[in-house]
Protein backbone atom coordinates (compact mmCIF):
# COMPACT_ATOMS: atom_id res chain seq x y z
CA UNK A 1 0.00 0.00 0.00
CA UNK A 2 0.99 2.80 -1.18
CA UNK A 3 1.08 6.31 0.66
CA UNK A 4 2.05 10.17 0.50
CA UNK A 5 4.08 11.32 3.36
CA UNK A 6 3.84 14.91 2.62
CA UNK A 7 0.27 14.22 3.04
CA UNK A 8 0.46 13.15 6.59
CA UNK A 9 2.68 16.54 7.08
CA UNK A 10 -0.11 18.78 5.97
CA UNK A 11 -2.62 17.12 7.76
CA UNK A 12 -0.68 17.57 11.41
CA UNK A 13 -0.94 21.22 10.47
CA UNK A 14 -4.62 21.54 10.52
CA UNK A 15 -4.53 21.62 14.12
CA UNK A 16 -2.95 25.18 13.71
CA UNK A 17 -4.62 26.06 11.17
CA UNK A 18 -8.13 25.51 12.77
CA UNK A 19 -7.09 26.63 16.28
CA UNK A 20 -5.63 29.98 15.35
CA UNK A 21 -9.60 30.53 13.72
CA UNK A 22 -11.44 28.86 16.32
CA UNK A 23 -9.74 30.42 19.37
CA UNK A 24 -9.40 33.73 17.50
CA UNK A 25 -11.39 36.15 19.74
CA UNK A 26 -14.19 37.04 16.80
CA UNK A 27 -14.95 33.37 16.69
CA UNK A 28 -15.00 31.34 20.39
CA UNK A 29 -11.54 33.18 21.62
CA UNK A 30 -13.14 35.01 24.31
CA UNK A 31 -14.83 32.52 25.31
CA UNK A 32 -12.83 30.37 25.65
CA UNK A 33 -10.74 32.34 27.56
CA UNK A 34 -13.78 33.38 30.26
CA UNK A 35 -14.27 29.68 30.94
CA UNK A 36 -10.40 29.27 31.34
CA UNK A 37 -10.17 32.42 33.59
CA UNK A 38 -7.13 33.48 31.29
CA UNK A 39 -6.33 37.04 29.66
CA UNK A 40 -4.90 37.98 27.74
CA UNK A 41 -1.57 38.80 29.25
CA UNK A 42 -1.47 35.74 30.52
CA UNK A 43 -1.75 34.05 27.29
CA UNK A 44 1.19 36.04 25.45
CA UNK A 45 3.38 34.50 28.17
CA UNK A 46 5.24 31.28 27.23
CA UNK A 47 7.73 29.61 25.14
CA UNK A 48 5.57 29.96 21.87
CA UNK A 49 8.07 27.86 19.60
CA UNK A 50 7.30 25.30 22.39
CA UNK A 51 3.62 25.16 22.56
CA UNK A 52 3.41 25.28 18.61
CA UNK A 53 6.56 22.78 17.79
CA UNK A 54 4.57 20.40 20.63
CA UNK A 55 1.50 20.92 19.05
CA UNK A 56 2.87 20.01 15.78
CA UNK A 57 4.62 16.88 17.29
CA UNK A 58 1.45 16.00 19.22
CA UNK A 59 -0.72 16.41 15.60
CA UNK A 60 2.00 14.12 13.97
CA UNK A 61 0.97 11.81 15.95
CA UNK A 62 -2.75 12.01 15.72
CA UNK A 63 -2.47 11.72 11.64
CA UNK A 64 -0.20 8.01 11.99
CA UNK A 65 -3.87 6.92 14.50
CA UNK A 66 -6.27 8.51 11.63
CA UNK A 67 -4.42 7.03 9.03
CA UNK A 68 -5.40 3.97 10.66
CA UNK A 69 -8.75 4.84 10.95
CA UNK A 70 -9.39 6.10 7.52
CA UNK A 71 -7.19 3.95 5.41
CA UNK A 72 -8.78 0.32 5.60
CA UNK A 73 -5.89 -1.06 3.84
CA UNK A 74 -4.19 -0.18 6.61
CA UNK A 75 -5.96 -3.12 8.41
CA UNK A 76 -4.78 -5.69 5.67
CA UNK A 77 -1.09 -4.64 5.73
CA UNK A 78 -1.15 -4.92 9.27
CA UNK A 79 -2.72 -8.97 8.96
CA UNK A 80 0.30 -10.18 7.01
CA UNK A 81 2.79 -8.12 9.45
CA UNK A 82 3.25 -4.62 7.74
CA UNK A 83 5.11 -2.77 4.94
CA UNK A 84 8.41 -5.28 5.19
CA UNK A 85 6.84 -8.60 4.90
CA UNK A 86 4.17 -7.60 2.55
CA UNK A 87 6.12 -9.47 -0.24
CA UNK A 88 6.25 -12.46 1.17
CA UNK A 89 2.47 -12.72 1.67
CA UNK A 90 0.56 -14.95 0.17
CA UNK A 91 -1.38 -14.65 -3.41
CA UNK A 92 -4.89 -14.02 -2.09
CA UNK A 93 -3.25 -11.06 -0.54
CA UNK A 94 -1.83 -9.06 -3.57
CA UNK A 95 -5.36 -10.12 -5.26
CA UNK A 96 -7.32 -8.33 -2.35
CA UNK A 97 -4.89 -5.35 -2.52
CA UNK A 98 -5.29 -5.45 -6.66
CA UNK A 99 -9.04 -5.32 -6.34
CA UNK A 100 -9.60 -3.29 -3.08
CA UNK A 101 -6.18 -0.96 -2.54
CA UNK A 102 -7.58 1.90 -3.62
CA UNK A 103 -11.27 1.36 -1.98
CA UNK A 104 -12.98 4.40 -0.09
CA UNK A 105 -10.08 6.03 -0.59
CA UNK A 106 -11.28 9.52 -0.82
CA UNK A 107 -11.27 12.86 0.86
CA UNK A 108 -15.04 12.29 2.04
CA UNK A 109 -14.52 9.18 3.08
CA UNK A 110 -11.94 10.06 5.74
CA UNK A 111 -13.59 13.38 6.49
CA UNK A 112 -16.66 10.64 7.93
CA UNK A 113 -14.15 8.57 9.90
CA UNK A 114 -12.73 11.80 10.88
CA UNK A 115 -15.58 13.08 12.24
CA UNK A 116 -16.61 10.16 13.81
CA UNK A 117 -13.58 10.08 15.91
CA UNK A 118 -14.28 13.64 17.09
CA UNK A 119 -17.99 13.11 18.14
CA UNK A 120 -17.26 9.41 19.92
CA UNK A 121 -13.79 9.29 20.86
CA UNK A 122 -12.67 13.66 21.35
CA UNK A 123 -16.00 14.56 23.07
CA UNK A 124 -15.91 11.96 25.77
CA UNK A 125 -12.65 12.34 26.22
CA UNK A 126 -12.59 16.16 26.86
CA UNK A 127 -16.23 15.81 28.63
CA UNK A 128 -14.79 13.35 31.53
CA UNK A 129 -11.46 15.74 31.75
CA UNK A 130 -13.96 18.54 31.96
CA UNK A 131 -16.45 17.03 34.69
CA UNK A 132 -14.16 16.00 37.35
CA UNK A 133 -12.06 20.09 36.22
CA UNK A 134 -15.61 21.62 37.41
CA UNK A 135 -15.97 23.03 33.69
CA UNK A 136 -18.87 24.13 31.48
CA UNK A 137 -20.35 22.62 28.93
CA UNK A 138 -19.32 25.74 26.90
CA UNK A 139 -15.84 24.43 27.13
CA UNK A 140 -16.67 21.25 26.49
CA UNK A 141 -18.43 22.23 23.31
CA UNK A 142 -16.06 24.67 22.59
CA UNK A 143 -13.21 21.97 22.41
CA UNK A 144 -15.14 19.15 21.27
CA UNK A 145 -16.50 21.11 18.67
CA UNK A 146 -12.58 21.98 17.45
CA UNK A 147 -11.02 18.69 17.55
CA UNK A 148 -14.02 17.74 15.80
CA UNK A 149 -13.53 20.01 13.01
CA UNK A 150 -9.56 19.15 13.21
CA UNK A 151 -10.12 15.70 12.75
CA UNK A 152 -12.57 15.92 9.95
CA UNK A 153 -9.88 17.54 8.43
CA UNK A 154 -7.47 15.73 9.13
CA UNK A 155 -9.51 12.41 8.44
CA UNK A 156 -10.26 13.88 4.91
CA UNK A 157 -6.67 14.82 3.95
CA UNK A 158 -4.83 11.57 5.26
CA UNK A 159 -7.48 9.21 3.66
CA UNK A 160 -7.69 11.33 -0.21
CA UNK A 161 -4.12 12.57 -0.16
CA UNK A 162 -1.95 10.17 1.41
Amino acid sequence: MEFNPVALFLSALITLVVGFVWYHPKVFGTIWMRENNLTEDQLRTGNMLKIFGLTYVFSLMITMTLMSLTIHQSGAVGMVGGPPLVESAKPSFAAFMADYGTAYRTFKHGALHGFISGLFFALPVIGVNALFERKSWKYILIHAGFWTVSLTLMGGIICGFA
